[in-house]
């Protein structure tokens, strides 16, 4: 199994994935929640930030452009923090725009309040 960054330092993996790569993927998983778009617009927005992501390492830092396990595992991350950042959205969203329907069960969830009546049969 090769390693995913042999060629990096820890740093600018840290600063570049982590900081930067992050960041971008929960500003765009955010703004595609509160679009009210599905989630999956989110994870396919990820594969060219995955992309746009490796070639910053190989531009700034000379890294191997094409490093397939590498970039599977970036934009695995990515689309994790996007997916995170949807729902972290979505939850807020339901909770905020149907105040009378839902209150918020935990950060990532929401439930029908209990005063609501039940829907007759």
């Amino acid at each position: 199994m090769p390693q995913l960054y042999a060629e990096g330092s820890f740093l600018h993996v840290l600063f570049l994935t982590f900081v930067l790569g992050f960041g971008c993927a929960w500003a765009a998983g955010r703004a595609i929640a509160l679009s009210w778009r599905p989630a999956w617009i989110a994870t396919a927005a990820m594969l060219p930030l995955g992309f746009a992501l490796r070639f910053l390492h190989f531009a700034l830092f000379d890294e191997t452009l094409l490093e397939p396990m590498t970039w599977i595992f970036e934009t695995g991350c990515l689309i994790a923090v996007a997916l995170l950042s949807w729902r972290y959205a979505r939850a807020g969203q339901m909770v905020r725009q149907y105040y009378w329907l839902y209150e918020p069960a935990g950060p990532l969830n929401w439930r029908l309040r209990q005063d609501v009546p039940a829907k007759a049969p």
